[in-house]
């Protein structure tokens, strides 16, 4: 808040900063608290996030706390039948995808997830395997890319099959790992892309992806496509391996 003691000179101020450069209004006779004052901001003020060790932030929604999957669904319909053990939440293969029964659109991710140790013939992509599938169509690959060569747009922290991380920063099987990832969503004009998707992944803290452009849905086999969608569901993909998570939530942006 300006704090001068004359109005004459405030709207003189003010009549200053509408109509010259701010390197003028640096020129003109004022107390230099008084030229600070020109750009503060006071109004709106951010909104209070209480944080606390080892938790969600306090306007986060928490998809999995360890206890039930309240939060979740089977992709083919039902309740999602994934096993709860130890305050975990490991894909119980055969039985398919899960996705969140909300729907998001830009979010802030925190996912903690733990492969088994493989089988010695488990190489490439079928050493643990799973994926988090933003708005049911975006991938981020999760897999034991633990001196574990396989395509490079395809290993852990990858866009799946269309950026690779910045680095490996996998940890070997049967430690935790952690995502902390900032999610765009593509923006669309009818039926016309008017924006992609960003996303930016640290990967046990580590940067991974730098605002990475999405090219579009994350296919397996072809290009990627570009059909018009509104928010929807994050989905955590069963592909038959016993990959695990923990400490879940997502913050909207």
């Amino acid at each position: 808040m300006f704090k001068f003691s004359h109005v004459s000179k405030l709207a003189s101020l003010l009549s200053l900063v509408f109509a010259t450069p701010f390197v003028n209004a640096q020129q003109a006779e004022f107390e230099p608290w008084q030229k600070a004052e020109i750009t503060e901001i006071w109004q709106p003020v951010p909104a209070v996030v209480k944080t606390k060790p080892q938790q969600p932030p306090s306007d986060a929604i928490v998809l999995f706390n360890g206890n039930n999957l309240s939060e979740w669904q089977a992709l083919k319909g039902g309740e999602a039948q994934w096993t709860v053990k130890n305050d975990t939440l490991t894909v119980k293969p055969g039985n398919g995808d899960i996705a969140t029964k909300r729907e998001f659109c830009d979010i802030q991710l925190h996912v903690e997830w733990q492969m088994p140790q493989p089988s010695a013939d488990m190489k490439g992509q079928q050493r643990n395997n799973s994926g988090i599938f933003f708005q049911q169509r975006y991938e981020v690959q999760v897999l034991d890319s633990y001196n574990n060569p396989t395509y490079s747009n395809g290993q852990a922290g990858s866009i799946y099959k269309q950026t690779m991380p910045l680095v490996n920063a996998s940890r070997a099987p049967g430690e935790w790992q952690v995502y902390d990832i900032i999610y765009q969503a593509p923006r669309f004009d009818g039926d016309m892309r008017s924006s992609p998707g960003y996303v930016t992944v640290l990967h046990n803290g580590v940067l991974v992806q730098n605002h990475t452009q999405i090219q579009g849905t994350t296919e397996w086999i072809g290009a990627p496509k570009n059909l018009a969608h509104g928010c929807a569901p994050l989905q955590l993909q069963d592909h038959g391996n016993l990959v695990s998570f923990r400490n879940m939530w997502v913050r909207e942006l």
